[in-house]
């Protein structure tokens, strides 16, 4: 059966002269326009679409994609506000509305908001909220330190950001931790620095510890080869150009170098990182 708000792959039943209808299931026929059916398409061919309520609350399919489906968290702003609610832009013809009952602040036209999408039970219109509390759990569950996740940056607040974990978990990244630009709505790869005894979870853009010095050190390497064997890094250069250098935090660096040192590969001059030659 066909599922609304989500990606479908239904079978072509019926060409019209206005587009094809397609097997939505328990659904009934779902018509897709004309201007979205593939070349050469005919009957028993399978299309991937998506399917949304239109302007008259009938369903149909398109196969433009939206800038989020449901259950997925996304930064979206706000095209117009009427009696009826907020209306976002998600990338398709009909926009998408935030009842007032699910605004948490009210939301003004032309910012933008980090929402959730969903199909109302009722209705079966997709809609966002910007409460997010209600999708996101508290219990860690299996979490641990050094797992890889997916982040999506929310607001910044005194200590750092906040994120949303694999579109389940609230994290923290500390701003004393992040050595790059980061905005909000930036979709972004991350790390379980730490589950905390409270069950707030701490993140990190960088795999955390020596799991990751055997990678920075041929990162090092590397671009010490690219550079002509000679680096003009030393302990006293910011975090923010051993990131950009190496893509990597300064402790996590300083690890590297270490290791390398140790391998007798690098000299450590006072105005830099020289690779000895073989």
């Amino acid at each position: 059966m066909a599922e609304i708000g989500v990606l479908n792959n239904l079978r072509v039943v019926k060409e019209v002269d206005f587009g094809v209808y397609l097997d939505g299931g328990e659904h009934g026929e779902i018509l897709l326009p004309r201007r979205y059916v593939p070349a050469n398409c005919k009957v028993d061919d399978k299309i991937r679409v998506f399917i949304y309520l239109d302007s008259e609350d009938r369903l149909i399919a398109t196969t433009e994609g939206p800038y989020a489906m449901a259950g997925d968290f996304a930064l979206l702003k706000v095209v117009a506000v009427n009696s009826a609610g907020a209306f976002l832009d998600w990338g398709l013809p009909k926009d998408l509305l935030v009842p007032f009952s699910e605004q948490r602040p009210l939301m003004e036209k032309g910012k933008s908001y980090i929402v959730r999408v969903y199909v109302d039970k009722q209705s079966n219109r997709i809609v966002a909220t910007t409460r997010l509390d209600k999708y996101l759990d508290n219990d860690p569950g299996n979490f641990h330190a050094g797992q890889e996740v997916k982040l999506l940056i929310c607001n910044q607040t005194d200590i750092g950001y906040k994120a949303i974990i694999n579109g389940t978990h609230w994290g923290v990244l500390y701003s004393n931790e992040v050595f790059q630009s980061l905005k909000r709505g930036q979709k972004t790869k991350g790390y379980i620095k730490k589950v905390r005894d409270d069950n707030k979870i701490d993140l990190c853009l960088q795999k955390p510890g020596y799991e990751k010095v055997g990678d920075v050190t041929e990162t090092i390497l590397n671009v010490l080869k690219k550079k002509g064997g000679f680096l003009p890094v030393t302990d006293k250069s910011s975090p923010e150009i051993i990131y950009k250098l190496f893509g990597v935090s300064k402790k996590t660096y300083k690890k590297a170098i270490g290791a390398i040192y140790r391998k007798r590969l690098i000299t450590i001059e006072n105005n830099g990182i020289k690779l000895i030659s073989k």
